[in-house]
């Protein structure tokens, strides 16, 4: 089965764009944040103590979580609206640095690739889940554009949001996927990197299928 990692920091466009890629190549479209997300709103339900690892570990393990159509299922309970709220946001960098977890969760993606092709997106797909797939590749865009993004989608969704405290929270995910021990947010060997900051999301979209198609 062929994989097509998409890797970069949050707000770079990954989720949109790997789902536009992915529908026009006719392959399954998988959001690894998702899952870090939904573990983190499941340790939020049970809680809500993160110094607990040996808890958090243990809620991973037993959690079932699948993903259908851009919905994502958590012990059969569609989270898909409920994984992106701020307090679940803020909470994911921390659940994202255990390496048990990861451990957890890297098996299960893996696992997505033996009987279907993939668009995988995340922080580590092209460095850690899959390093020897064909088509690998690195998004960015100014911080300012990613802001904007965030904030644009915030609003769509009705919520009250403040860009100041948008560009604060993506500083500090940046800075916490990006020097954090184990598993940090690095350009994978062999990605093929685009700055998507004065692109649109189907001109992205576009050349990553160009490429993957050959």
């Amino acid at each position: 089965m062929k994989v097509i990692t998409i890797d970069g920091p949050a707000g770079a466009g990954k989720s949109t764009i790997a789902k536009i890629a992915a529908a026009k190549l006719g392959f399954t479209y998988i959001d690894t944040g998702a899952m870090y997300r939904a573990i983190t709103y499941k340790v939020l339900k049970n809680g809500g103590d993160f110094s607990d690892t040996e808890k958090i570990i243990g809620l991973a393990g037993q959690s079932d979580i699948r993903l259908d159509n851009g919905k994502i299922f958590l012990d059969g309970e569609d989270v898909t609206d409920k994984i992106r709220t701020r307090q679940v946001t803020n909470k994911t960098s921390i659940i994202a640095a255990l390496g048990e977890v990861r451990k957890i969760l890297r098996e299960k993606q893996r696992s997505f690739s033996k009987e279907q092709n993939l668009v995988m997106e995340g922080r580590d797909i092209g460095s850690v889940v899959f390093p020897d797939a064909e088509y690998k590749f690195y998004l960015d865009a100014s911080i300012s554009e990613r802001a904007r993004r965030r904030w644009a989608e915030l609003r769509e969704k009705g919520a009250e949001v403040n860009m100041e405290e948008i560009v604060e929270d993506i500083n500090k995910r940046d800075n916490l996927d990006l020097n954090r021990g184990l598993c940090p947010l690095i350009i994978p060997k062999g990605a093929f990197v685009i700055d998507s900051t004065n692109k649109s999301i189907e001109e992205v979209a576009n050349i990553i299928v160009t490429h993957a198609g050959k």
